[in-house]
């Protein structure tokens, strides 16, 4: 294994550093201007809505209380309490 060139824990920030910059200077260079639409803030903006529409969806689909007709129960439950009570 080579020996670190800084220290073992700033050799993979400079990393991280150096990459994030590269294509951040890839973007925004007007010589490899990408459309809009391609761009990363772009598409990291259309996948977070994506994800909030189907978390959404799937909040409200299976959180739902089912419907309950209640006059319905009650009525249900009148009719048996006179039924016991003419036994």
């Amino acid at each position: 294994m080579p020996p670190p060139l800084l220290s073992r824990t700033l050799d993979p920030i400079l990393g991280v550093f150096t990459g994030v910059l590269a294509y951040y200077l890839y973007e925004s260079h007007p010589r490899t201007a990408m459309p809009e639409e391609l761009k990363l803030k772009s598409l990291l903006r259309w996948k977070y809505t994506r994800w909030q529409q189907e978390r959404e969806r799937k909040l409200l689909g299976s959180g739902e209380d089912p419907v309950v007709d209640w006059q319905a129960i009650a009525a249900s439950a009148e009719a048996d309490v006179g039924s016991d009570a003419r036994k």
